[in-house]
């Protein structure tokens, strides 16, 4: 197997809404779309962030009605207090203070409208290799 492309797709009640949010404070570019769809990524990240609106008929029948719940949506990011500062100049709320962790791991977590969680994080704390 040869992997050429990475994609998380989630779902969502309101595609435009979370497609909105990663473009305006995360630098996404919205790659394709269609009425209850949006492909986005980054040139920088090697990974695709697909949208899809709960209930189409294109999904399988048990999934329709899912939610994008239980995940965190992470980014690797080199200047951590930077991001902070800039998504808190944007208006942004911080629903996760930025933290420390023992094995070096440093994150803060922002929600988009739809409730999916977006952490950025870094391996720069006293531990990380």
């Amino acid at each position: 197997m040869k992997i050429t492309g990475t994609a998380v797709s989630l779902n969502v009640d309101d595609v435009g809404a979370s497609s909105t949010f990663l473009v305006e404070h995360f630098g996404f570019t919205e790659r394709l779309s269609a009425d209850g769809f949006a492909s986005l990524a980054r040139e920088d990240s090697g990974m695709h962030v697909i949208y899809l609106r709960r209930g189409l008929p294109t999904l399988p029948a048990d999934q329709r009605d899912d939610r994008a719940a239980g995940l965190i949506l992470a980014f690797e990011v080199e200047d951590l207090e930077g991001e902070l500062a800039r998504l808190q100049d944007e208006g942004v709320t911080i629903t996760m203070p930025l933290t420390a962790e023992e094995w070096g791991e440093r994150a803060f977590q922002v929600c988009d409208p739809n409730g999916v969680i977006v952490q950025l994080v870094d391996w720069n704390g006293p531990t990380a290799d």
